[in-house]
Order: structure tokens, then C-alpha cells, then sequence
């Protein structure tokens, strides 16, 4: 869970970085669309390793 927080706190943080250079509305959008495709990235991941986790606590209990 820390890796995950800490990572999502990465991502925020390269995004205010990037909203902070922003010069034009269209580098404000292409900002959050890559800050939105980490998120999702990221999110995909981390619910894959839960998934794995659930799983592997199943076969456990059977």
C-alpha cells in the first residue's frame, strides 16, 4: 500500500509541476490527459495486485 500512495503522490506532484508551467490553455489540458493516463495506469496495477492477493488467500482457505 505505501508503494501505491507514494507513487500517486509522485504523479500529483508532476502534475502540479506541470500546471505551475502551463503557458496556454492546451498545455493545461495535455497536463491532466497525462497526469489522467498515469492515474489509470497506476490504478490498473495496483487493482491487478490486490486481485492477486485475493486469489492467492482463496486457494488458503480451500
Amino acid at each position: 500500500m505505501a508503494n501505491y500512495t507514494s507513487q500517486v503522490n509522485i504523479i500529483h506532484k508532476k502534475f502540479q509541476n506541470a500546471v505551475k508551467r502551463a503557458k496556454s490553455k492546451q498545455s493545461l489540458n495535455k497536463a491532466y490527459s497525462v497526469h489522467k493516463k498515469d492515474h489509470e495506469r497506476l490504478l490498473k496495477l495496483h487493482l491487478r495486485e490486490e486481485i492477486a492477493m485475493i486469489n492467492k488467500a482463496k486457494k488458503k482457505l480451500e
